[in-house]
């Protein structure tokens, strides 16, 4: 009989993104294939604690962002597996890091498991760290050819030592206009700005996340997501929609993930067959260009004249169960288990080719 795999799924982390995190692991707990795969969870609390986790205690725990959190449990290191044998070692063949936000998918941890020799779903160190900083994210899809939004970075020390000039600068985007923390997601720390009384607090307050900001011109338009799967030869969902009914304004974290008539997610998008195509082969290109693996979702505007523009890209995307990534795949035919498993494979082939590269120079 075939040993099963033990897939470590870790989840919390030390971002903003925490409490989406469990409920994202929830979800891929849920669906894993048990007769391939055994769960291993480890939550790692806002302390940077590891911590096995109840599965029961998880499958059961509540769907609003505002309940979660990690529980007391074992504290646990990591180590490859297999290992001679230690009560204190968390054992895995492949992670699946379910982890949102700085220290999760940046490339963090990405860096850490490189470093143990473990497999691991998603982009490697060099795609994660791209993915989170919308700043080198934004510069390489320009230096593509990639179409963006008109943008400005504000640095928060240069923010401090004139936050009047500064000002100045990001109000020439005109309004209505985004601030976002630049390394975050789940549309943590953003505000919409509608006139330049509202600028400084809405950057001060996108301050309090990060030491680098993106100001965004806002696209009046349509909200679009595609998600992507694979390594070599990625392929993309059909894409999907989303409408805004939350008095935001915007996808806020709450109409994504408080508000239950927040948003609408129309899947798939009411898109004609070239604009659907379109989209898929941007989406495509833009995982390419950043350097990514295994899954990303891509986010788009089409603003009223048409135009495709790539908003951002989300390397370890929300796993939960409104959120659209699996969603995607699930209107374009894969199942959660399916796409679960299709993931954990391209980590196990990506971990194979890797190990058969030459480590030491010899003539």
């Amino acid at each position: 009989m075939t040993r099963k795999l033990r897939i470590g799924i870790l989840f919390g982390g030390r971002s903003a993104e925490h409490e989406i995190s469990i409920l994202s692991a929830r979800n891929v707990a849920e669906a894993l294939d048990r007769t391939k795969f055994e769960p291993v969870l480890v939550g790692i609390d806002k302390s940077g604690r590891w911590l096995t986790q109840s599965e029961s205690a998880l499958l059961t725990s509540s769907r609003d962002p505002r309940l979660v959190k990690i529980n007391d449990g074992m504290a646990v290191a990591l180590a490859p597996f297999p290992i001679a044998s230690a009560d204190s070692a968390a054992r895995f063949d492949v992670v699946f890091p379910v982890l949102h936000g700085p220290l999760g998918e940046d490339g963090a941890i990405q860096g850490l498991l490189e470093l143990a020799g473990i497999p691991y779903v998603g982009a490697g160190v060099l795609g994660s760290a791209i993915g989170m900083d919308k700043d080198v994210m934004k510069r390489l899809l320009v230096a593509a050819k990639i179409p963006v939004a008109k943008y400005l970075v504000v640095r928060r020390a240069d923010y401090d030592k004139i936050p009047a000039v500064v000002s100045r600068k990001v109000a020439k985007l005109k309004f209505p206009l985004f601030t976002k923390p630049a390394n975050l997601g789940s549309s943590v720390g953003i505000r919409r700005v509608a006139s330049r009384r509202e600028l400084r607090a809405a950057l001060e307050y996108a301050f309090e996340y990060d030491v680098k900001v993106i100001a965004e011109a806002a696209i009046v338009g349509r909200e679009i997501e595609c998600s992507v799967l694979g390594d070599d030869a990625p392929t993309a969902s059909l894409p999907g929609e989303i409408v805004v009914q939350h008095a935001d304004g915007f996808y806020s974290y709450d109409a994504k993930y408080v508000d239950e008539q927040g948003a609408t997610l129309k899947v798939p998008a009411d898109l004609d067959r070239a604009t659907t195509k379109r989209v898929q082969q941007l989406a495509i290109r833009t995982f390419q260009v950043l350097e990514c693996n295994g899954l990303a979702r891509v986010d788009f505007f089409i603003s009223k004249r048409g135009c495709l523009l790539v908003n951002e890209i989300n390397t370890l995307p929300g796993f939960t169960a409104i959120s659209m990534y699996p969603k995607l795949w699930q209107a374009t035919g894969t199942t959660q288990t399916q796409l679960i498993t299709q993931l954990i494979e391209i980590a196990m082939r990506r971990h194979e080719r890797k190990a058969h590269l030459r480590q030491s120079f010899a003539t």
